[in-house]
């Protein structure tokens, strides 16, 4: 992954955006002045409109959308997440999904700091919150976004054959020095290829916040399950009456009522609850945690004796 440069490439530009930082944040309407005119010397700086960007947006300038719009001209990648910030500036949310180079580069970035960030100072609870309802064995068991092994530690155990992936080349360096994993592989969640009744169990531990409409990783995870395979993930909740929005964090909330549809029309049998998944500004974020189990299909194994056997959920 090549990083966005936060140099303009001129001297003169650069000089005036540091300029602009420093009357941050007493005066942001003259750093705006000052960023706009450092882009009239680098009109191609993707970083420069994008900070142009959330100075008029945190002010309350006019102008906002237009620089956001100008770094994705830029960047059409879009590594700096212009586009969600964007949406932000709408009433209501239009993107389903986050930008995958985006998300890359994050997690790239954030992935030597990562387990401190999560475990030391957020209090992180997903992995813990999918294995207190997970019984041994596990059988063959993927790992979606498995990031540096967090929820990895706690699958290993129990599986058979453990894999993790990831879309972070730097999180998923830092999950093989640990051991836990059979297999790693670099992918991006949102382009996977169709697999078919490949594991016994699938986990997204804190994933499915960079995804937003969730039907086609869902969709993916039902037809790669066996029958009788689990499912089990975490989301943040919001109690609107949207699928799922778009939060300031620049992570997506699902609705649990939406949650339910979905996990019944893909064939799954779930247990929804609902608890503290870790803090955020001193907060706590609330979610669901999902633990599901696909169906059999009608004739399959399940009820060829001609009786319907609900598969056990934990």
């Amino acid at each position: 992954m090549i990083p966005v440069s936060m140099s303009s490439g001129d001297l003169l530009a650069d000089r005036r955006a540091d300029y602009a930082e420093g009357l941050l944040p007493g005066d942001p309407a003259a750093a705006a002045d000052l960023y706009a005119q450092a882009l009239e010397r680098a009109p191609d700086w993707a970083a420069g409109w994008f900070r142009l960007g959330e100075i008029r947006a945190q002010a309350a300038l006019p102008g906002a959308d237009t620089a956001f719009e100008a770094a994705l001209q830029a960047d059409p990648a879009d590594r700096l997440g212009a586009s969600l910030q964007l949406d932000l500036l709408r009433d209501r949310s239009l993107t389903d999904t986050m930008p995958p180079a985006f998300v890359e580069t994050l997690f790239d970035q954030y992935a030597p700091e990562f387990e401190t960030a999560l475990v030391d100072r957020l209090d992180y609870r997903a992995p813990a919150l999918l294995k207190a309802g997970l019984v041994a064995p596990l059988g063959r068991v993927l790992d979606l976004g498995c990031g540096t092994g967090l929820m990895g530690h706690d699958l290993r155990d129990g599986a058979s054959w453990l894999e993790g992936w990831d879309i972070s080349a730097e999180m998923l360096r830092i999950a093989g020095d640990k051991g836990l994993y059979d297999r790693l592989d670099k992918r991006d969640l949102t382009a996977l290829e169709p697999q078919a009744e490949a594991w016994d169990l699938i986990t997204a531990a804190d994933v499915f916040a960079y995804l937003g409409a969730l039907e086609n990783i869902v969709g993916w995870v039902a037809r790669a399950l066996r029958p009788g395979g689990r499912f089990a993930f975490t989301v943040e909740g919001h109690d609107g009456a949207q699928a799922y929005v778009l939060r300031d964090s620049r992570r997506y909330a699902h609705a649990r009522p939406y949650l339910e549809a979905l996990m019944d029309q893909a064939g799954f049998d779930a247990k929804i609850g609902q608890d503290v998944l870790r803090q955020d500004r001193g907060a706590p974020i609330r979610g669901f945690i999902v633990h599901a189990v696909k169906r059999a299909a009608p004739g399959g194994p399940a009820d060829r004796d001609g009786t319907r056997r609900e598969p056990a959920l934990l």
